[in-house]
């Protein structure tokens, strides 16, 4: 880090200046040469800020760690990034993402007739890939427990099936049609539904028999770079917030899919998901280790208020009951979950490498792995 480099950032607005101290009475005022402030920005950037690579990408990096908790004693917290700058950072990303970029082409594909809708098939379809989603962790951790086939995918439509709602957005609700959009909502898998549950939703909604769905919304929010410039800097920063509570919830619902032992707390939190019908679609928007572009489109999605309240929802009832590490009946706390969950693991690698070999025999009842000789 050079002194060049720190006014190169100040320039751009990425740090700020020295703080002036006054020196009382009359004597004027001096600049702090070593402002904690401005050091601990500094840091945090060059920290992401890699040779050759985009100043833009290292803030949003940058955005993201400072919104990360800090669990180490004595930790000092995090400075913020300038929130115009992260606004910039947001925009610029959004705008070389697929989505932004297919949302951008199915508007010029609106009233070119068939050889449009075709040409928006088939760039959609070279756009999303075939992911289904994970599958439900409940099942993954019963096969497991019982020494059975692990299922790799969620089932229902896979995501190829959500370019009906990119069509939808460019060409209108009308032309797609209600069992088209249906299989695509049921890709997304909120609420619990299957295609045939919204097929009967939408073609209620056309026959005028059902709420009317208003589809202007969907156009509306599926422009990320707008969202981002419409967001309040107090909306950005919740949406951060909102993004990092739910990828907690979310990564301790798929941790429960590899064993994790099982707390009441646990399994209230996972009810609490189960009840808004929203795994599957935590699933398709949350990265455990995103990359600054899915960093973005993730903290796009977390502007909507229905997350927020979902947010809220998890953690009322974490609130309620914050033991989820803590084991009925087991007075060794955190340490004594760790050792029984790495113990878990170990079963399971033993045994499946004794099965490989064929000389081994699962007991689902005992949890153990016996030799059959």
């Amino acid at each position: 880090m050079t002194a060049s480099q720190l006014e190169s950032w100040r320039r751009t607005g990425l740090l700020p200046r020295h703080r002036r101290r006054g020196l009382g009475r009359g004597r004027g005022s001096v600049v702090d040469a070593v402002d904690p402030l401005v050091v601990e920005s500094a840091a945090a950037l060059a920290r992401h800020l890699r040779q050759g690579r985009d100043r833009r990408l290292a803030v949003l990096e940058w955005f993201a760690e400072a919104g990360t908790p800090q669990t180490a004693p004595g930790t000092v917290p995090m400075p913020e990034p300038p929130v115009a700058a992260v606004r910039e950072a947001l925009v610029w990303v959004l705008q070389r993402s697929a989505s932004q970029r297919l949302v951008e082409f199915v508007r010029s594909a609106a009233g070119a007739g068939e050889e449009g809708q075709d040409a928006l098939y088939a760039a959609a379809g070279r756009l999303m890939g075939p992911y289904r989603g994970r599958a439900n962790p409940a099942l993954v951790r019963a096969a497991l427990e019982a020494g059975g086939d692990v299922p790799a995918e969620a089932e229902g439509p896979d995501g190829r099936s959500m370019l009906h709602v990119a069509a939808a957005i460019g060409l209108g609700a009308q032309e797609v049609g209600a069992d088209a959009l249906a299989e695509a909502f049921a890709a997304f898998g909120m609420f619990g539904l299957t295609a045939d549950d919204w097929a009967q939703m939408l073609g209620a909604a056309e026959r005028g028999e059902g709420p009317e769905v208003d589809w202007g919304l969907l156009q509306q929010n599926a422009d990320m770079v707008a969202q981002v410039q419409r967001a309040s800097d107090e909306e950005l920063v919740r949406a951060r917030e909102v993004l990092v509570g739910l990828r907690v919830f979310y990564a301790l619902y798929v941790l429960h899919g590899l064993l994790l032992p099982d707390t009441p707390a646990q399994a209230a939190l996972r009810q609490r998901i189960d009840e808004w019908g929203m795994f599957p679609f935590l699933d398709h928007v949350i990265v455990i280790n995103p990359s600054p572009r899915q960093f973005a489109e993730s903290l796009t999605v977390f502007l909507e208020p229905f997350f927020d309240n979902l947010y809220e929802t998890l953690m009322d009832q974490f609130a309620r009951d914050p033991d989820i590490f803590s084991i009925p009946g087991d007075d060794t706390g955190a340490v004594g979950f760790g050792e029984r969950w790495m113990r878990s693991m170990e079963e399971l690698t033993n045994g499946r490498r004794q099965a490989a070999s064929g000389g081994a025999d699962h007991d689902p009842v005992e949890g153990a792995w016996v030799q059959t000789g």
